[in-house]
C-alpha cells in the first residue's frame, strides 16, 4: 500500500471514528483533571437549570387535579418533563385518563431511542442498566453524545442525570406545596402554564426546517381538530404526524447543513 493511500485511509477511519459519538478513549483509564472539571461543569450547570424547572411542573400537577403525593410520585417513576406536562396538560383540560397516557407514552418513546446511542457510550449492565435507563432523558444523553471520548461521556451521563433527577423532584414537590397553597389555578394563570411550559421545550429545539415544518403541521391538525374532537385527541395526532415526518426521511436538511459546515 502506498503512503498516499494509507494517509487516506487513516483519515478516512478518523472521520469514522469521530462520526461515532462518544466511543473513543480506553474504559478503564482516568479522564485528565482538566477534563473532568470541564465535563462535570458543564453537567452541573445543565443539571441546575433543568431541575429548578420542576417546580412548574408541582403546580401545574395539583392545579390539573392531581393531589401533591400524586404529583410527586407522578415526576419520580415516570422522570420525563415533556411527558409529564402533556399528561397534566391534557387532565387539566378536562381530557380522559387514557388520552393523557397516550400522548405522554408517545412522547416518551423518544427516550427508548435515545437509548440507542446511550448504551453504546455507558456500557453498564445489571441494576446500573436499569438505573441508566431512568436517568435516560433529553439533557443526559445530549451531554453524553457530546464527548467524543467515551468516559467524558460517561460521566457526564450520569452527572447530569443524578443532578436533574433530584433537584427536579425537590422542585417539584416545591411547586406542588405552593400550588397547592394558591388554590383556584385560573386566578393566577396555572390553566394556561402547561401550553406555555410546552413552548418553552419545544422552541430551542426549532433549528432547522424539518422542526419548522412539523411544528407547523402539528398546528394546522391542533387547529381543526380541537373543534371537534375530545381533549387529548388532537395531541396525540399531532405526535404521531410527528412520527410521521421523521419516519418519512425527516431530518435531510440537517444533514445537509452538517454537510455544509464540514
Amino acid at each position: 500500500m502506498s503512503t498516499e493511500a494509507a494517509d487516506a485511509e487513516g483519515e478516512t477511519a478518523a472521520a469514522s471514528e469521530r462520526g461515532s459519538h462518544a466511543l473513543r478513549g480506553p474504559a478503564d483509564e482516568p479522564l485528565e483533571h482538566h477534563t473532568r472539571r470541564s465535563v462535570v461543569r458543564q453537567s452541573l450547570s445543565i443539571g441546575l437549570a433543568t431541575g429548578a424547572y420542576g417546580i412548574s411542573f408541582g403546580a401545574l400537577g395539583v392545579a390539573s387535579g392531581l393531589s401533591i403525593l400524586q404529583t410527586v410520585a407522578l415526576s419520580v417513576l415516570l422522570f420525563s418533563g415533556g411527558s409529564q406536562f402533556a399528561l397534566v396538560g391534557i387532565l387539566g383540560a378536562g381530557g380522559t385518563g387514557p388520552a393523557a397516557v397516550a400522548t405522554s407514552t408517545l412522547l416518551g418513546v423518544r427516550n427508548g431511542l435515545y437509548a440507542l446511542q446511550t448504551s453504546r457510550v455507558l456500557d453498564v449492565h445489571g441494576l446500573r442498566r436499569l438505573w441508566a435507563a431512568h436517568l435516560t432523558i433529553d439533557e443526559s444523553t445530549a451531554v453524553a453524545v457530546g464527548r467524543e471520548d467515551r468516559r467524558a461521556g460517561r460521566l457526564g451521563f450520569f452527572v447530569t442525570g443524578v443532578t436533574v433527577f433530584v433537584l427536579w423532584n425537590l422542585m417539584t414537590l416545591l411547586g406542588a406545596l405552593v400550588g397547592n397553597a394558591l388554590g383556584d389555578p385560573e386566578q393566577w394563570g396555572l390553566d394556561a402554564a402547561a401550553a406555555a411550559a410546552f413552548t418553552a421545550l419545544l422552541w430551542p429545539r426549532l433549528r432547522s426546517r424539518d422542526a419548522a415544518a412539523t411544528m407547523v403541521l402539528a398546528i394546522a391538525i391542533a387547529l381543526l381538530a380541537s373543534p371537534l374532537l375530545p381533549v387529548g385527541v388532537p395531541v396525540i395526532l399531532t405526535v404521531v404526524a410527528a412520527v410521521v415526518v421523521g419516519l418519512s426521511g425527516g431530518g435531510r436538511h440537517e444533514k445537509r447543513a452538517e454537510v455544509d459546515e464540514s
